[in-house]
């Protein structure tokens, strides 16, 4: 490939210096997460690490983040540069602040809460410190109009040179029903980018400004040659994808996302037309969400040891109508846009590259965050608790092994709530969180296991608010692999028997899946189901060992092992050579 930036004469840095700019830009993200996660007051932040830092340059370009929540990173971009047309760079000054969480302004939905902070050495500005964690509350419900998600604030003034606005503080406590996080987290907030300021302070201090700057350029401009060459790789064409939301919560129609990838040459043009018009329910996605969730879905197979930053969205051309549920308008709901629509986004286009490259794509995860809040009264005090969880499925089969259990979708590098947290600080009891027999798709290289959750209310309990999908048809495989086994939500009550509340039951009877307002006695509990992972490759390929392994470990069931794999075992539950060769040559041809 010919590419004039890509000359070693077009750089200034000489190797060393360059290697120690590009790692310092991330080890500045990783030590700001490391004081929001070890300062926090909310457990879906220090728990969960439902958060993401990240610095850009002065021009509001982004080049250093960490591995947090992915779909957070290309969305901060339009958080700060948003927050920056309200306050001007040339009317910052050190120790300012400005916050917002509107999802038409930058934001995604609105729990998460962005903080931009510029960073000045010796009155030059030299970029941003951004961080961007989701609080446990910020008064949201499911309603059809973005003013019943709860607070949004517009860029606001949260410090101005170094002192603490306290009136915003107050307004924001008195819209959430859990005002005893809210300082402490946004301390937590500003403790991070104090961190990254001072990092970014600690190079300029070092190599000088010049050198700080020219490292900025040039991380840029190397993750955009990787990015390049990565594209070319993939072969000139047009390739198309579907997935979709199975409801919006006020209709039983599914939400689809349609994409189309233009490849040519070192380019990629993603067009989005053709997906559906926005809706009533809380699943919209805004600009900086989907945007988002477009390139952190491409990057998985474009680039993925390319340093993390702005260089690989100079590559990308992208096209989403407005109107449609993936750049809808105000005043649309988008509660669900972080949690359902960017896992359709990644579905759609990773159904796309099937097409384009069968023998490096993944096959689909359950495609879900699966996000749900729930409140809960203490039985003694009445105090009204609310706490959040997460309950990760499978992520679908690789053309080299098999999906991985119980994983979080790639929007996220969260984590479940733990069961000993959960149980310590509300008044809930976590009965079961076991993987889920026969939930992986089959396949050559078969999906990862979904999961059952069992939370108890041991006072009157509701689920606020839950975003989920895959109830209709599992996450489908590919290049042959079967689908996953599909999600479902269900309430066990006092009795023990369980009750479909969400999802398929066992008539065949279907019921949306987005939940709110869903009352719970004390001593009835909430389950949930998550799907697994799609299979990749033919499932009568796969090794007969692995499958009678899966099913000493529980993951496959010796009926599935039969029917979908063409394994026959022994009672010993080791592998009948002669049944299984039997058996495989009498399927029809696959």
């Amino acid at each position: 490939m010919t590419d004039t930036h890509a000359s070693t004469a077009d750089r200034t840095l000489d190797p060393v210096t360059f290697e120690v700019m590009r790692r310092g830009f991330e080890y500045t993200c990783e030590r700001m997460s490391q004081v929001l996660q070890k300062s926090s007051f909310s457990p879906i932040i220090y728990d969960m690490v439902d958060f993401s830092n990240a610095v850009f340059d002065a021009d509001v370009e982004l080049i250093g983040q960490t591995a947090n929540c992915p779909v957070h990173i290309a969305a901060m971009h339009f958080s700060a540069r948003a927050s920056l047309e309200r306050y001007p760079k040339e009317d910052l000054r050190p120790g300012d602040v400005i916050v917002l969480n509107d999802p038409y302004m930058g934001g995604t939905h609105t729990p998460d809460v962005t903080l931009t902070a510029p960073i000045f050495h010796e009155d030059e500005l030299l970029g941003f410190a951004v961080s961007r964690a989701h609080w446990t509350d910020v008064g949201q419900t499911m309603d059809t109009h973005i003013a019943g998600e709860g607070l949004r604030l517009p860029p606001s003034k949260l410090v101005s040179a170094g002192v603490l606005n306290q009136d915003l503080v107050a307004i924001i406590k008195n819209m959430t029903r859990t005002p005893q996080y809210i300082e402490g987290d946004i301390q937590a907030q500003l403790g991070a980018l104090w961190a990254g300021r001072d990092e970014i302070l600690r190079l300029a201090g070092k190599y000088g400004t010049a050198t700080l700057r020219q490292g900025m350029s040039e991380v840029l401009t190397y993750t955009e040659i990787m990015t390049r060459r990565a594209i070319e790789r993939i072969p000139d064409g047009r390739y198309e994808g579907t997935d979709y939301v199975d409801s919006d919560g006020y209709t039983d129609d599914p939400v689809v996302a349609r994409v189309a990838l233009e490849v040519k040459g070192d380019r990629i043009h993603v067009d989005m037309t053709g997906s559906d018009l926005q809706v009533e329910g809380p699943i919209n996605s805004p600009w900086a969400n989907t945007v988002s969730a477009i390139y952190y879905s491409l990057k998985f197979f474009l680039n993925p040891s390319a340093p993390a930053n702005a260089g690989v969205y100079r590559q990308i051309d992208i096209t989403i109508p407005e109107g449609t549920w993936l750049n809808p308008r105000w005043p649309a709901p988008t509660l669900g846009c972080t949690t359902a629509a960017s896992s359709k986004v990644t579905g759609a286009i990773w159904t796309a590259l099937a097409h384009a490259i069968p023998d490096r794509i993944v096959a689909s995860t359950y495609a879900e965050c699966n996000w749900f809040t729930a409140s809960v009264a203490d039985p003694e005090t009445r105090e009204v608790q609310v706490f959040s969880d997460l309950p990760a499925g499978g992520w679908g089969g690789t053309p080299f092994n098999d999906g991985m259990h119980v994983t979080m979708d790639p929007l996220g590098n969260c984590q479940n709530l733990p069961a000993e947290t959960a149980e310590l600080l509300f008044p809930i009891r976590y009965n079961a969180f076991e993987m889920l027999t026969d939930s992986a798709g089959p396949g050559r290289f078969r999906g990862g296991a979904g999961v059952r959750l069992e939370v108890e209310f041991v006072g009157r309990g509701q689920i606020i608010t839950m975003e989920s999908s895959r109830t209709r048809q599992g996450s489908p495989g590919t290049n042959g692999g079967g689908f996953g086994s599909t999600q479902k939500q269900l309430r066990r009550n006092a009795s023990g028997t369980l009750e479909t509340i969400g999802g398929t039951d066992e008539t065949g009877n279907w019921l949306p899946q987005m939940l709110g307002g869903v009352q719970f006695r004390p001593g009835e509990s909430f389950v949930f189901e998550s799907g697994g992972g799609g299979g990749w490759g033919d499932p009568f390929a796969r090794d007969p060992e692995s499958v009678a392994r899966d099913v000493r470990n529980g993951i496959v069931s010796r009926a599935a092992a039969e029917e979908h794999y063409g394994v026959v075992l022994s009672g010993d539950l080791t592998v009948d050579d002669s049944a299984t060769t039997t058996r495989r040559a009498a399927a029809p041809a696959r």
